[in-house]
């Protein structure tokens, strides 16, 4: 019975209204955040772009737990270890990217 009870709690929370839309609204802050410091040149270039990469990872978290629910769930933690993995894999293909481009532009 307790845990009918725990499953029907969990199926509430995910079908809550009020999660989805602070998850939105925290979305179109961010996005909106960073489409005015874009236009409204505020920053240089390299704080600019710093700024907008941070605001991005927040972006990627809010999508992570306001509409994927990665917490929720019971078992082992499988969508973890499936984001670090995958952070892992990104993080290397941007980087060796970034690597590889300034390595031929000063060879040019």
């Amino acid at each position: 019975m307790a845990g009918g009870h725990k499953h029907a709690a969990q199926a509430n929370h995910h079908e809550s209204p009020k999660m989805y839309i602070n998850g939105y609204i925290l979305s179109l802050v961010l996005t909106v955040a960073a489409f005015w410091l874009v236009l409204a040149h505020v920053m240089s270039t390299t704080p600019l772009v710093i700024t907008i990469l941070a605001l991005a990872t927040l972006q990627i978290f809010v999508q992570l737990f306001f509409f994927m629910h990665v917490k929720e769930g019971e078992g082992p933690n499988y969508h973890g270890m499936a984001l670090i993995l995958g952070a892992i894999f990104i993080i290397t293909i941007v980087f060796g990217s970034i690597w590889i481009m300034s390595f031929n532009a000063q060879v040019q």
